[in-house]
């Protein structure tokens, strides 16, 4: 093996590893240090020029995401998130109905607007709410995450490798909605099931400490802008036309305010997350450029694996989500499966997100929210979530598999 070819795959492995741990060890370096350093070690070596840089770097994507994000930030700048927790944890209804709330509130949510943004805002007033109910959080925090993964695979805006995937195959907002729609729903309702078998002791528990719970004010006419760039974008999107300057454009008008600061709607925009991506495509386009990733696919389909088949596509997203994640994933297949059928694409974005349930590291979601838990006071362990990960991930596979394959377009 070349040097080149050798410090480009050590690079890449390095990375990678760095992924599924989510940090090098005796290090504090977290996974956007190290797809930046990676990025910084192939371009100070000379294995990737400027014009490689720049040809990497899916710009529309990243241009896309952010948008969103401003979007959902406005939201959460306006009190919407924190409304809708706490009305969530006010309403007098059983625990099982909040529940079934919480999961209706969050997928529906999460299929418009960032699922991250969605439960950054959403998990410290859902806990606080909970609590004074007397309510365990925890089970509530499972389907909170659960179900912005769920609800988040339905559209092709719904999360950032939803995004990777529209970018690159050009789909259609309502053709996506349509393959991808279906199965996001009977993983919302397997969501529901699952946590109500397992958590059904407590939440048959009626006991209220102290029903109050603050209901904080909005700001309806921001919120009211907000829906309104929504329902824009959704239009926009609805067309074929390229939409990088149609969500710069509503983006611009969405930070044009007189009530919010620019300072504080860019300041819940997941920067560390774009500056990922951009690290993410640079590592992985200088490995597409070795001859490892065609000699690996020549290797399986001499086992008899077709790599751009369903049954791949299947293994790849549940082990690479619950490894390196779902985004960094998502960006490795999108770089080495060249021309992919739109179909394998729908798939792709639909398995990648629903295996992110798994386990805590599936998903950026799960993480944030058990995050944001530790830090109201909650402890969500790993094993407690994999207890209700699991079985969601396991069945909400088998019948996204069983979707897609009765659609008939897969391999």
């Amino acid at each position: 093996m070349q040097y080149a070819t050798l410090l480009v795959v050590a690079t890449f492995l390095a990375v990678y590893v760095g992924m599924a741990l989510g940090r090098w060890p005796g290090l504090k370096i977290d996974r956007t240090g190290i797809a930046v350093l990676g990025a910084i070690v192939l371009y100070s070596t000379g294995l990737v020029s400027n014009a490689m840089v720049l040809e990497a770097i899916d710009f529309p994507t990243l241009i896309v995401l952010f948008g969103l994000m401003v979007l959902s930030a406005q939201f959460a700048a306006c009190g919407f998130y924190d409304w809708c927790s706490a009305r969530i944890a006010a309403t007098h209804a059983s625990p099982v109905a909040i529940l079934a709330l919480t999961v209706s509130v969050a997928g529906a949510l999460s299929a418009l607007l960032a699922n991250d943004v969605v439960v950054f805002a959403m998990t410290p007033m859902l806990i606080t709410g909970l609590s004074r109910r007397g309510l365990d959080p925890r089970p509530y925090l499972i389907a909170l995450a659960s179900a912005a993964n769920a609800g988040s695979a339905a559209t092709v805006i719904g999360n950032p490798q939803n995004i990777l995937i529209g970018q690159v195959g050009r789909l259609d907002f309502w053709a996506f909605a349509a393959a991808c729609g279906p199965p996001a729903l009977l993983a919302l309702a397997t969501v529901f099931g699952v946590i109500w078998m397992v958590w059904r002791r407590k939440l048959s528990d009626l006991a209220v400490r102290d029903g109050r719970v603050e209901i904080p004010r909005m700001d309806g006419f921001g919120v009211g802008k907000g829906v309104v760039a929504a329902a824009v974008l959704l239009a926009l999107f609805s067309t074929r036309l390229p939409h990088v300057a149609d969500v710069l454009l509503v983006t611009a008008v969405l930070l044009i305010s007189r009530r919010l600061a620019t300072r504080d709607v860019l300041g819940l925009v997941d920067w560390h997350l774009l500056v990922l991506f951009g690290g993410l495509f640079i590592v992985t386009a200088a490995l597409a450029e070795t001859p490892l990733p065609a000699n690996a696919l020549a290797a399986m389909m001499a086992f008899g694996i077709e790599p751009k088949g369903l049954p791949a596509m299947v293994l790849l997203t549940l082990f690479g989500s619950n490894t390196i994640g779902n985004v960094p994933t998502v960006v490795l297949l999108t770089t080495v499966l060249k021309d992919l059928p739109t179909e394998i694409l729908y798939a792709m974005a639909a398995l990648s997100t629903l295996a992110g349930n798994l386990l805590i590291v599936g998903s950026l979601a799960n993480i944030i929210v058990v995050e944001r838990a530790k830090q109201a006071g909650v402890t969500l362990g790993f094993m407690e979530h994999a207890r209700c990960g699991i079985p969601i991930a396991l069945i909400s596979l088998a019948l996204t598999i069983a979707w897609f394959v009765a659609r008939g377009h897969v391999g």
